[in-house]
């Protein structure tokens, strides 16, 4: 079983994975399983997956089957489990929880050699579509506190499959990353009464400097301190706390500007490995029309491609290097 552990000075919690354990050697063998013929995520293969959650498919197409345009299945080797009870202990100092939770993988197209920076928008639509159906059911469940949506594209990003995939992990607690992020917004409102990403995604469309891409919806822009070559950020711009109740319309920008910007990113940079991460407001245990939600957040996408290594400078002290200025990258991304 799964288990959380607490670090008692930092306050970030950890997984252990013990199903997942790994000897030394292992480590130094391992390999990625990139395509091949049996490929559990392409169609007709549907029997190589635990049975899905969910799918949107053709009419009269039966579930774990092929015909289907987007499919969500368990994660055959998750992270955290589902079963269970939540149970906090401590061991001394130390605190433990047991490893609730949900781990899904979000099936991106049948196709396996078209990458979501291929598909068109519609199809791209889908997948967003995906991610706020799973997010919205999930929340139901009184145990989880966060909806984590993320996607590793190349091998040195961590992807271990080729056919296109995003992965989902609902945790038991709120990530630390995210809970800086919260902190960071809820200070800024409580001095100036506004949200901070509002703020930017007005500073960033009168500069023009750092725009990517932009729609009467999202705007997409190199943020003023990347941390990466390139890492481009996509916001509404109205404000919107949570991803789970955007509206098709909604979804339907997001795409173009989603698309549009892997699509650059991928021209410009020969297909680099990247990750990208939906950031969203924690859940804290509210229904879903709890008015009163966490409403300074402002959930938005966050693509960072992998260009550059995090080695002991930037583990030991937190900041990062980066070699190419946000205006450069961003002009280079406007003109590709």
């Amino acid at each position: 079983m799964p288990e959380l552990r607490r670090d008692p000075i930092t306050g970030r919690w950890v997984i252990i994975a013990s199903e997942r354990a790994k000897r030394p050697k292992d480590f130094l063998a391992e390999k990625s399983v990139m395509g091949g013929a049996l490929c559990p995520f392409c169609p007709g293969h549907e029997g190589m997956t635990p049975p899905e959650i969910l799918a949107y498919r053709a009419d009269g197409t039966a579930a774990n089957t092929a015909g289907w345009s987007v499919r969500v299945v368990p994660n055959r080797y998750p992270a955290l489990r589902i079963e269970g009870t939540l149970e906090r202990r401590g061991e001394g100092m130390f605190d433990r929880m047991s490893g609730i939770g949900a781990h899904e993988v979000l099936i991106e197209t049948p196709e396996h050699d078209v990458d979501l920076a291929d598909l068109d928008p519609p199809q791209v639509g889908e997948v967003l579509r995906a991610y706020r159906d799973r997010s919205l059911d999930l929340r139901k469940d009184r145990r989880f506190r966060y909806v984590l949506i993320f996607r590793n594209h190349g091998e040195s990003a961590g992807a271990t499959l080729e056919h296109p995939h995003s992965q989902l992990i609902a945790t038991p607690v709120v990530p630390k990353r995210v809970q800086e992020e919260v902190a960071g917004v809820k200070q800024y409102h409580a001095l100036k009464e506004r949200c901070v990403f509002c703020d930017i995604v007005q500073e960033e469309r009168e500069g023009r400097k750092r725009i990517v891409h932009e729609n009467e919806s999202v705007v997409a822009f190199a943020p003023f301190a990347s941390r990466f070559p390139f890492e481009t950020w996509i916001v509404p711009r109205v404000h919107r706390h949570d991803f789970g109740r955007i509206e098709d319309d909604e979804i339907a920008a997001t795409a173009v500007v989603l698309k549009e910007v892997l699509g650059r990113l991928k021209r410009v940079l020969d297909d680099a490995p990247y990750n990208m991460v939906l950031h969203t407001a924690p859940l804290d245990g509210e229904a879903p029309a709890d008015p009163l939600a966490p409403t300074e957040m402002h959930w938005h996408i966050e693509v960072m491609p992998r260009l550059t290594k995090v080695a002991g400078f930037e583990y030991g002290s937190g900041f990062f290097i980066n070699p190419t200025p946000p205006e450069e990258a961003a002009e280079f991304l406007r003109n590709a």
